[in-house]
């Protein structure tokens, strides 16, 4: 399936871009970049911002670690961003000014993720 963000995407290609369901590490942390992505902030940004070290925000972008309570907080509250969608890939909830955004995100840090990983 072509992961490039297209506006009249049906609601199967949307889920199976946010990856709902999956809560592995990796689409957590896919989710995670692309939430990164809508909100405009670089990781040293959203480490900063929550009280952690960059390195920690890092892993979690990485696949290393799943998001912290203080990181899904920051995205909710500054960008209405929820855990749901973070952890679950539910985007159902969110606003759609932020779903159209994140649907566009979405594709991009599923491409980065591909080109990381080789």
């Amino acid at each position: 399936m072509d992961l490039r963000y297209n506006a009249g995407m049906d609601i199967d290609a949307r889920h199976h871009l946010a990856r709902t369901g999956d809560i592995s590490l990796k689409a957590c942390a896919i989710r995670l970049s692309a939430a990164r992505i809508v909100a405009g902030a670089s990781q040293k940004d959203i480490a900063a911002a929550v009280g952690i070290r960059k390195t920690a925000y890092s892993n979690m972008e990485v696949g290393r670690s799943f998001p912290s309570r203080d990181v899904m907080r920051w995205f909710y509250r500054l960008h209405r961003i929820d855990f749901n969608f973070l952890i679950h890939g539910d985007f159902a909830q969110l606003p759609g000014d932020v779903q159209e955004r994140l649907f566009s995100a979405l594709a991009a840090a599923s491409s980065e993720w591909d080109r990381r990983q080789g």
